[in-house]
C-alpha cells in the first residue's frame, strides 16, 4: 500500500511538473509559426525578392543578398503593411472569440456568427456614406479614427443586446444567442443595404469592400489605429484571465470566489466590441477565426485562459497571413476576397463542431 501510495504521489508530481510545460511549448511553438508565415507572405506573390534576401537587406547584408529596388518597394510599401495588418486583426478576432465563449460559457459563441462583426460593419457602412455629410470638425481632423471608432460603437451596441437578449436570470441560453445573433445580422445586413442603394460610386466601392472582407487596403496610418485599439484591449486581457477561468464554473461559483462577475462581464463586452469594431473598420468581415482557432487550442492545450489568450492571439494572427497568402496567389494576378478562404476552412469546421455539440445544443 505504501509503495502504491508512494507510485501515486509521484505520478502526480509529475503531472504538475510536464502539464504546466505544454502550453508553453506550444506557445513557442506558434511564436515560431508567425515568424514563417509572416517570411511566407512577404515572399509570396509576382516579386521575386525572396525571405534570405529581404532579411539581409534589413540586416544590412545587402551585398551578400542583393534585392532590386523595386522588390523592396514591393515587400516593404504593400506585402509588409498587409502582414502586420494581418497579424493584429487575426489576433484580434481570435481572442474576441475567446472572450465571447469564456462570457457566454459555450465553445460556439463568435463575433462573426452572433452579429457583432455585422453591428460593426453597419457601424463603418454609416460613416462612409452619413460622416460626409455631417461636416463635423472631429471628422475632418480624425479622418483615421472616425471609422474604426464608427465600427466600436456598432459592435458595442450589438453585443450589448445580445447579451440581454441571451441571458435570463444569470443564465444564458446558446440557442436564443445563436437566434439573436442571426435576427441581429440580418438587421444589420439590412441596414447597411439601405446604405448600399444610398452611395455613390465612390462610397459604393468602399462599401464592397466590407461584403468579404481584405487586407488590401492595409496602410501605416490604419495598422497604427489598429495598434492602439488593440494593444490597450490586450493589455486588459491577463487581469481578465482568471475571471474567465472562474466563469466557467458558473456565475454564482465565480462571485462565490471573489470575482467582480458584473463588471468581468462589461469590461469583456466593450472589449470585444473594441477588437471586433478596428478589426471590421480595416478589413472588412472575416469570418469563423474566432470559433476555429480558440478550438484547436482548446483541444491542444486546455480551458486555462491564462495560456489561451495569448496562444489564440499567435494562432489567429498567422492563420489570417497565411490566408492572405493564399488569397493574393491561388488566382493571381487577381485577389480572393480573404472572407472567402476563411469560410472555406472554418465552416465544415464549424458544422463538424454542431454535430459534435448537438446533444448540448438540444438542451
Amino acid at each position: 500500500m505504501a509503495e502504491m501510495a508512494f507510485a501515486a504521489e509521484d505520478q502526480t508530481r509529475r503531472s504538475r511538473v510536464t502539464r504546466p510545460a505544454l502550453p508553453q511549448v506550444v506557445i513557442a511553438l506558434l511564436v515560431l509559426g508567425v515568424v514563417v508565415a509572416s517570411g511566407i507572405s512577404l515572399t509570396a506573390g509576382a516579386s521575386d525578392a525572396s525571405a534570405l534576401a529581404v532579411a539581409g537587406h534589413w540586416l544590412g547584408l545587402g551585398e551578400v543578398n542583393a534585392i532590386a529596388p523595386r522588390d523592396l518597394l514591393i515587400v516593404e510599401q504593400i506585402r509588409l503593411p498587409r502582414v502586420v495588418m494581418g497579424l493584429l486583426v487575426g489576433a484580434a478576432l481570435a481572442v474576441s472569440g475567446v472572450v465571447m465563449q469564456g462570457i457566454f460559457r459555450n465553445p460556439l459563441a463568435d463575433p462573426g456568427l452572433a452579429g457583432v462583426s455585422a453591428g460593426a460593419g453597419l457601424g463603418a457602412a454609416g460613416m462612409i456614406v452619413l460622416g460626409g455629410s455631417l461636416a463635423l470638425p472631429a471628422i475632418r481632423i480624425f479622418s483615421y479614427a472616425t471609422l474604426p471608432a464608427a465600427a466600436f460603437l456598432g459592435g458595442l451596441l450589438t453585443t450589448v443586446i445580445l447579451y440581454g437578449i441571451s441571458t435570463r436570470l444569470g443564465r444564458t441560453s446558446i440557442a436564443t444567442m445563436l437566434l439573436a445573433g442571426i435576427a441581429l445580422g440580418a438587421l444589420s445586413g439590412a441596414a447597411t443595404g439601405v446604405l448600399v442603394y444610398m452611395a455613390d460610386d465612390k462610397q459604393l466601392r468602399d462599401l464592397t469592400f466590407w461584403s468579404m472582407g481584405s487586407l488590401g487596403g492595409a496602410t501605416w496610418p490604419k495598422i497604427a489605429t489598429m495598434a492602439l485599439v488593440l494593444a490597450a484591449s490586450l493589455a486588459a486581457l491577463p487581469f481578465m484571465a482568471r475571471g474567465l477561468n472562474a466563469l466557467a464554473l458558473g456565475e454564482a461559483a465565480a462571485w462565490h470566489m471573489g470575482i467582480p462577475v458584473e463588471r468581468l462581464k462589461r469590461t469583456a463586452i466593450v472589449i470585444v466590441a473594441a477588437m471586433t469594431g478596428a478589426s471590421v473598420a480595416v478589413s472588412g468581415g472575416i469570418g469563423f477565426v474566432g470559433i476555429v482557432v480558440p478550438h484547436i487550442l482548446r483541444l491542444a492545450i486546455g480551458p486555462d485562459h491564462r495560456f489561451l489568450l495569448p496562444a489564440s492571439a499567435l494562432l489567429g494572427g498567422a492563420l489570417l497571413v497565411l490566408a492572405d497568402s493564399v488569397a493574393r496567389t491561388v488566382v493571381a494576378p487577381a485577389e480572393l476576397p480573404i472572407g472567402i478562404i476563411t469560410a472555406i476552412a472554418g465552416a465544415p469546421f464549424f458544422l463538424w463542431l454542431l454535430l459534435r455539440r448537438r446533444n448540448v445544443l438540444d438542451l
